[in-house]
């Protein structure tokens, strides 16, 4: 039986954070330089730390060490959590494929997202998604700034964890951008998007996703997208 590496995009995939995160930014700018923040940056699919970057640059600020930069982030999630968890929600299904996933002895399921460790672990925990997932084993914003470049930092942690090589067939990617599929595409992984989030199932189809699901509310359509052989094992039949 083929184990299988499965990393969830959090948010507009298995989360909607309404405005609370994406308010998160320009807060932090402002506490780290000072002056608000006068441009609006794209945040879909970026990491965190990518995301303060752009700010800072469209902003003409430099020398805010990253350290402070993931401190600050850190801090006014904490502040905002209540408000999180009222606006918020687990989007439509996203408990029901976690469990019914978490419950296959053949899958190991984790997240790949731009959140750092620490604002991925209380979002998941503020909506009781935490408990079907293995963090320890997930990549994050604070490990690389360029997406795609945690493909290969999840698995090595899941490879270190159970012994054993994830390769592109045996590696799924679950997210809801065409940054997202373009990560899982070049770091190696097989790519289940949901259109769930602001893109449409035409630019997740065009940018590359082998499947997309309109959302999750359907368990067994998400079970089948995500066991669905990969391109060297199709190429075998």
């Amino acid at each position: 039986m083929t184990r299988l590496l499965l990393l969830w995009d959090i948010d507009g995939t298995l989360i909607d954070g309404d405005h609370v995160c994406e308010a998160l930014y320009p807060s932090a700018f402002e506490r780290l330089t000072g002056r608000p923040a006068r441009h609006r940056v794209s945040i879909a699919g970026r990491t965190e730390l990518d995301i303060m970057d752009e700010l800072f640059a469209r902003h003409g600020v430099g020398g805010v060490g990253p350290e402070r930069v993931t401190a600050e982030l850190a801090a006014r999630l904490r502040e905002r959590a209540a408000e999180l968890r009222a606006a918020g929600r687990a989007l439509p299904g996203a408990v029901e494929a976690l469990r019914a996933l978490a419950a296959r002895a053949d899958v190991t399921q984790s997240v790949l997202t731009g959140n750092l460790r620490a604002n991925a672990a209380l979002k998941l925990g503020l909506f009781g998604l935490a408990e079907f997932l293995d963090l320890s084993v997930g990549a994050y914003g604070d490990d690389a700034r360029e997406r795609a470049a945690l493909v290969p930092v999840a698995r090595r942690r899941a490879a270190a964890a159970h012994g054993h090589p994830f390769d592109a067939d045996s590696t799924v990617l679950i997210g809801d951008t065409p940054r997202d599929v373009a990560a899982g595409r070049a770091g190696g992984a097989r790519v289940v998007a949901v259109a769930s989030g602001a893109s449409s199932a035409h630019a997740l189809r065009a940018a590359g996703a082998d499947t997309v699901l309109a959302d999750l509310r359907d368990t067994a359509a998400v079970l089948r997208a995500v066991r669905a052989p990969g391109p060297a094992a199709r190429s075998l039949g």
